[in-house]
């Protein structure tokens, strides 16, 4: 038996934890084995969390933050890096300099809450995101949700998803995907650098399993750009792994249950 030596493409997490697996740095670890890269990680809180919502949360220090993340690119080197839950103005101001000094792309989901309304990020910290994180962004994703905590605009229609991504655009990142997950109707995303726009679109299934959908998302798009596709074919791309893995989304505890990320290699059996 043949065993093969090549090196996938290398993905870095820095992001929080979710006890439930479903949202996270357990859901971005499995996104990028999905997708065929090697997921490292950069814990930078620990969350008590089930389907039911998330019951505490600890954040690690700016110490340790940073270590791990030198311990990860100093040796071992990244492709790509997607951020989530920062929990903090220090910790989002410290991983915003690590990743101005990092030369891969980054996709930052600025995430605020999560599924069930629980802050992930403390509000002190949202002007520091505008300010630090957003600019070294090759890749924005926010939600509707998080659209309006970072621009105060609240988004109702397509139009309004044009005027969102404005307003991020504004702030620094070199794209953004408007998420319109919210809105009734299709599942409608738009992205746009400021002077091209793609629209992508797709059913809307009726599953509430859907936790970890932002983080999936996000993840997926940093694994395709380590792959070497551009942005738009990776936005693409990620949007069909997002589909799928909703559509087998399965039923976990009491509340809301994950996506199922390895629904395209998942047994029958």
């Amino acid at each position: 038996m043949t065993v093969s030596t090549a090196v996938p493409p290398r993905v870095l997490t820095v992001a929080g934890s979710d006890s439930g697996g479903g949202a996270g740095i357990q859901a971005d670890l499995k996104t990028m084995l999905a997708l065929g890269t090697h997921g490292m990680s950069v814990l930078t809180a620990v969350t008590a969390q089930n389907s039911l919502g998330v019951q505490g949360a600890w954040e690690l220090s700016v110490e340790a933050v940073r270590a791990q993340y030198r311990s990860v690119v100093d040796d071992i080197g990244v492709q790509a890096v997607k951020t989530g839950m920062l929990s903090s103005t220090a910790l989002v101001e410290t991983v915003a300099a690590l990743l101005a000094d990092t030369d891969a792309p980054v996709v930052v989901d600025p995430v605020g809450v999560s599924k069930h309304g629980d802050a992930l990020l403390a509000a002190e910290a949202l002007e520091s995101v505008r300010t630090k994180l957003l600019p070294v962004a090759t890749v924005a994703t926010p939600n509707l949700d998080e659209v309006a905590q970072l621009t105060g605009l609240t988004v109702t229609d397509e139009p309004g998803m044009r005027k969102a991504a404005d307003r991020i655009l504004a702030h620094g990142p070199r794209w953004v995907v408007v998420k319109g997950g919210h809105l009734p109707g299709e599942a409608v995303d738009l992205l746009t650098d400021g002077s091209e726009e793609h629209w992508f679109r797709a059913p809307r299934h009726d599953n509430r399993h859907t936790h970890g959908t932002g983080c999936t998302l996000a993840s997926a798009i940093a694994c395709l750009l380590a792959r070497g596709e551009d942005v738009p074919s990776a936005v693409r791309g990620a949007k069909e792994y997002v589909t799928g893995a909703i559509r087998a989304g399965f039923a976990l505890g009491a509340g809301i249950g994950p996506v199922h990320h390895g629904w395209a290699t998942r047994s029958t059996v």
